[in-house]
């Protein structure tokens, strides 16, 4: 069940960031492939269940998964920042909007768990497990 409520707030993470995209494309009359492409694969490795291993990892296994994980968010941070030096309209935009991703990225999964989310039509929603 907490698994469902951190599934949620990627999903809309990963949708806000689709959604940014978007709007820089439509404010630069430019299709931005590349980076949709990796915001997508981004998104679908994150929600991607881990198969059950059918051993435990010892120590140096977890320290590269956990190489591996930080190499991608290292990607994902060129990413943003090259698109944000490439175009002030990009920097713009997600300086403009920082107070609703920066939170998500950076929280525990506890306080993912608990965040209220603005559905877009002035109401708002509790993320956790109290929510259906």
């Amino acid at each position: 069940m907490a698994a469902e409520g951190e599934g949620k707030a990627d999903a809309q993470l990963f949708q806000l960031l689709s959604n940014l995209l978007q709007q820089v494309e439509e404010l630069t009359n430019q299709e931005e492939v590349e980076l949709r492409s990796k915001i997508e694969a981004l998104g679908l490795e994150v929600m991607k269940v881990p198969s059950k291993s059918p051993q435990n990892l010892d120590e140096l296994e977890i320290a590269r998964e956990l190489d591996k994980l930080s190499a991608k968010l290292d990607d994902v941070d060129e990413m943003i920042s090259s698109a944000m030096a490439a175009d002030p309209q990009v920097q713009s935009l997600l300086s403009g909007t920082a107070d609703v991703w920066v939170p998500v990225i950076t929280a525990t999964a506890d306080e993912r768990r608990n965040f209220t989310v603005s559905t877009g039509d002035g109401y708002s929603e509790t993320l956790g497990r109290g929510s259906s």
